[in-house]
């Protein structure tokens, strides 16, 4: 792939600088509404079942069209196929990303025989299990990181899915209480451990591991050859723990893409192959998508720019993800590793440092529950943070009312935001206040500024495709936003610090050593290992 001119270094840059001086501070949402009746229509997207409605941002046809010609500047569609074409593009480690393949139809991509070879292994794997006789009850997956919270999230978000006779667990807090309460009341005849890890080396994992064992010998259980099972490249390391079943991938899967791979072989055991694949589909509809739309019309682009939009010209250092599903009530941890894990980054793939704000801070929770959290913020705080909501039409199993009412909380929540409420429309109110400056401060109180962005996003129900669908559209986001910064959202050394210096202060809590540790560290250390002596 050719170098690409980063965003700041483009004419659509300044050009954008220039529409947010003119437009800072005097666009309104309620004018724009009022003057384009068709605001919607101009500004929503729809592509494989998913809506965006992006009119409620504060963008106009004026800014949309310098956004495109921003990743036309920077060769976004080229940095795109070469992604797609497998050529080294994490930079750093000289990697390949190709989690798409994982999603492909046989042959489409490179390794496809590979690929389909150890998913049709996998699968069966999770047949057998899933088969009552099996004797299985419980699966407990043991990973961290992408290896527990992609799995994790897919598997909550189907579990009217699950076979009924299955109950799925997750561990991945080194803490052992983790675990401890997980297993408790479990019985080892009925449990198979899930044992994720790439290296089989993962600090966390692999104590946890550790810890399953000693439990499972520990309370009868005789083979663990039969209850354990890996998702790792390291089939020594698994063989000597005492596991013969292991599924692998290979070094062009990162950990926060890969619950397409073996690694979802929870989500397989789960919901069965057939669903699995119904998964891979809808995600691999979302890559055509993504590699053949225009990039006028094109979903994970669009919304991209309009990251950048809202990140680097309107200085919206955050976002929040609220899905009015309860379903997918894990899905804005899942998307903090995928965003601020990927784009978390000060430097671009040259080493040079950005002169601009990366990846923003991603937070939320399902509706309705954070309207009675910190909705109130939202609304009223001193910082404009842009809301991102979730709808699915169909209740599936659930209560029809209940969902109206859901559906109705998330419609009202985006228009409140809008809206917001005028001092003269708060002081007609009535209130207990007896003098008219009591009146007013009350007023001033309930009074909401308005104006402030969000975006929706509307599918027909939430089954394995759309599922599929929805999470590579916010893969290909990412993407989007990283190589408009130029920076290369597939390495993650941020994390790879803290594990060493762990590492290196683990031999130190028997050693007392405290020499070269900054003071700190070192008398924090020392409390940790004696106690305060006051």
């Amino acid at each position: 792939m050719s170098a690409a001119l980063r965003c700041d270094q483009t004419r659509a840059w300044s050009n954008l600088s220039t529409l947010h001086r003119d437009a800072d501070a005097r666009f309104d949402l309620r004018d724009a509404f009022a003057k384009d009746h068709d605001r919607f229509a101009h500004f929503s997207f729809e592509a494989e079942g998913i809506l965006a409605d992006l009119s409620k941002n504060l963008i106009d046809r004026g800014i949309l069209d310098a956004l495109l010609e921003l990743a036309r500047e920077c060769s976004l569609e080229a940095q795109r196929d070469a992604m797609f074409a497998g050529e080294p593009i994490n930079v750093s480690e000289k990697r390949a990303v190709l989690h798409t393949a994982l999603r492909a139809p046989p042959g489409d991509f490179p390794f496809s025989a590979e690929v389909h070879g150890t998913l049709n292994r996998m699968l069966a794997f999770a047949e057998s299990v899933r088969d009552p006789a099996s004797g299985i009850r419980h699966i407990v997956n043991i990973g961290i990181g992408g290896s527990d919270l992609g799995p994790q999230m897919v598997v909550g978000a189907l579990s009217g899915f699950i076979a009924p006779h299955l109950d799925v667990h997750f561990v991945s807090n080194v803490d052992s209480h983790h675990l401890e309460w997980t297993l408790r009341g479990l019985k080892p005849a009925e449990t198979l451990f899930v044992i994720a890890s790439k290296t089989f080396t993962t600090q966390e994992t692999m104590s946890n591991a550790q810890l399953a064992r000693s439990w499972f010998l520990s309370n009868g259980g005789i083979d663990t050859r039969k209850h354990f099972v890996a998702c790792t490249t390291n089939v020594a390391a698994a063989s000597g723990f005492g596991i013969d079943t292991t599924f692998g991938f290979r070094d062009w899967v990162g950990g926060r893409y890969s619950l397409w791979s073996s690694i979802g072989l929870p989500i397989a055991i789960a919901i069965g192959a057939e669903r699995f694949r119904e998964l891979l589909a809808g995600a691999h509809a979302m890559d055509r998508h993504f590699r053949d739309a225009r990039i006028e019309t094109n979903l994970p682009i669009l919304l991209g720019l309009l990251d950048v939009w809202n990140r680097n010209f309107l200085g919206f250092a955050s976002r929040s993800v609220a899905p009015y599903h309860q379903g997918l009530s894990r899905l804005p941890a899942y998307l903090q590793q995928l965003e601020m894990e990927s784009n978390g980054k000060r430097v671009d793939r040259s080493g040079n440092a950005v002169s601009f704000s990366t990846s923003p801070v991603i937070w939320g929770e399902a509706g309705t529950n954070g309207q009675h959290a910190y909705f109130q913020m939202l609304h009223q705080g001193s910082d404009v943070i842009p809301v991102e909501f979730i709808l699915v039409r169909e209740p599936g199993t659930g209560d029809a009312d209940a969902h109206r009412k859901l559906l109705a909380n998330g419609l009202a929540q985006a228009q409140a935001l809008m809206l917001g409420k005028s001092f003269e429309a708060a002081l007609a109110e009535k209130t207990s206040a007896e003098s008219s400056a009591e009146r007013e401060a009350i007023a001033h109180q309930r009074s909401f500024p308005g104006n402030r962005p969000s975006t929706t996003l509307l599918i027909d129900a939430l089954n394995p495709r759309t599922l599929g669908t929805l999470l590579a559209m916010y893969e290909h986001r990412t993407f989007v936003c990283g190589a408009l910064w130029g920076i290369n959202s597939f390495d993650q050394w941020g994390v790879e610090l803290g594990k060493t210096l762990c590492n290196g202060l683990l031999p130190r809590f028997e050693s007392g050593d405290f020499d070269g540790l900054d003071s700190s560290t070192a008398s924090l250390l020392q409390k940790l290992r004696q106690g305060d002596p006051t």
